[in-house]
């Protein structure tokens, strides 16, 4: 919880997790009769490690392939992450959305920083509204580096002239939480929009037009 106000020039949002509900099982609820099946497959075929290498670039279908030669009993399964991909995206978290807009509305720089595919991002791009409302985005598959590496916080402060001690970074992941803190960034922890409230008007910051 923040306790300390201080000169806030910019706030940068994660997309997942905290503005874009995203989670495979949302299709692959609906494809195993059995959750412990599912939980299984996602954490021993389809993980968030393998699923890193999407967030740097690499081609999904090229790597759904690749993981189906290794695990041949799972293609079809492995396959539906490639070609039913945005069915892993519920829709917006629409409270996280509205505080976006009133920090626009009080005339305060918002950026995303997010890991995503190109292709993922390219679609949401379209699909939310809100996505246009940065003021600019990095995102790790067109920067070839994701979170938690301190490249990507670089890139983001050398190219839009952020001040650490002046930008606050809100994500839902604990780790990449602590590498924005480790570079002086203004970090907070996501894990509601009623909470991120609280710590930003702890900061002194406006959320109303």
């Amino acid at each position: 919880m923040a306790s300390e106000q201080r000169e806030i020039e910019a706030v940068v949002f994660d997309l997942g997790g905290v503005l874009i509900d995203w989670d495979p099982r949302y299709v692959y609820r609906g494809l195993f009769a059995d959750p412990a099946e599912m939980e299984e497959f996602l954490g021993s075929v389809c993980t968030l490690e393998w699923h890193l290498s999407h967030d740097l670039g690499a081609d999904i279908t090229e790597s759904c392939e690749q993981l189906a030669l290794r695990h041949p009993e799972h293609r079809d399964m492995i396959m539906v992450w490639a070609e039913r991909g945005e069915e892993m995206v519920a829709g917006q978290f629409d409270d996280t959305v509205e505080l976006l807009s009133e920090l626009k509305a009080s005339g305060m720089p918002c950026y995303a920083l997010s890991n995503m595919e190109p292709d993922a991002f390219a679609v949401r791009r379209v699909r939310f509204p809100f996505m246009q409302w940065f003021d600019a985005h990095v995102i790790s598959g067109l920067e070839g580096v994701a979170k938690p590496d301190r490249r990507i916080f670089e890139i983001l402060l050398r190219r839009h002239g952020l001040r650490p001690q002046a930008t606050v970074f809100i994500d839902d992941r604990a780790r990449n939480v602590d590498a924005a803190r480790e570079l002086g960034l203004i970090a907070l922890r996501f894990s509601s929009a009623a909470e991120l409230r609280r710590d930003l008007q702890a900061l002194g910051i406006p959320q109303n037009a």
